[in-house]
């Protein structure tokens, strides 16, 4: 094998790694975001005396402000997905050329 194919066998391997990286990083972001739908669904559900959990400790909230609070980590965590999902589709359209262009080059 070449050093060409060798570098860009490397290359490809690099990619598929990252996209494993982001893969990951979606999910747990989606598994965040469908805690904090839960969330949103019992809080509506709810009367208006409501409590949230501060590292360990759990206190008495406003019902309003919560649901702006958790309605704001909802746009945020979307707009995470958002990211990593484009960062994925530029890797996989890297990953596609690249395993073009290995399999373009001549053997020798």
């Amino acid at each position: 094998m070449d050093s060409e194919s060798h570098k860009k066998i490397e290359e490809l391997q690099m990619i598929e790694a990252q996209l494993q990286s982001f893969l990951a990083q979606r999910q747990t972001i989606q598994v965040e975001l469908n805690e904090i739908d839960n969330a949103i669904e019992e809080l509506k559900n709810s009367d208006d005396e409501v409590y949230k959990v501060i590292s360990g400790v759990m206190l008495k909230s406003n019902k309003s402000k919560l649901e702006k609070e958790l309605e704001e980590k909802k746009k945020n965590s979307e707009m995470k997905i958002n990211a990593v999902e484009k960062q994925e589709k530029k890797l996989e359209q890297d990953a596609l050329k690249l395993r073009e262009e290995i399999i373009e080059i001549p053997d020798n």
